[in-house]
């Protein structure tokens, strides 16, 4: 078999497989919001907002800051779309994007004491 030919098979091969999971792929959404409570119906619409980004597999990181874990960019522009569908009318969102690489670069503190960084799911976890 000539190289052209070895080469092509090989590179067939390899477009076949799924890419690797990379800490530069893997991404954190981080979705933080300030919405009104003022009135019972605030409270309610605040109070479906998170439990609608409960439903989506974000955990609660902080009042009001959420965080999930997503296996790429693809899957956060879904998230996002999700996410904008149950907005309440009033109030601030923010949605943040950043690597697993960044994500692990984050120092946490409990009063004065560091905490270690937070374990990643694992990989069976992410689908």
């Amino acid at each position: 078999m000539n190289d052209q030919k070895r080469n092509r098979r090989t590179h067939d091969r390899a477009a076949d497989r799924p890419p690797a999971l990379s800490g530069y792929r893997i991404m954190w959404m981080i979705v933080l919001f300030d919405l009104p409570v003022g009135t019972k119906a605030q409270r309610k619409a605040a109070t479906a907002f998170r439990h609608h980004l409960l439903d989506l597999g974000f955990e609660m990181s902080q009042f009001s800051v959420y965080a999930r874990f997503v296996a790429g960019k693809e899957k956060v522009e879904s998230f996002c779309r999700r996410i904008e569908l149950a907005m309440p009318s009033a109030g601030k969102v923010h949605i943040i994007q950043i690597t697993d690489k960044q994500f692990e670069m984050i120092r946490t503190y409990r009063g004065r004491k560091r905490e270690p960084a937070p374990k990643n799911p694992d990989q069976l976890t992410l689908f």
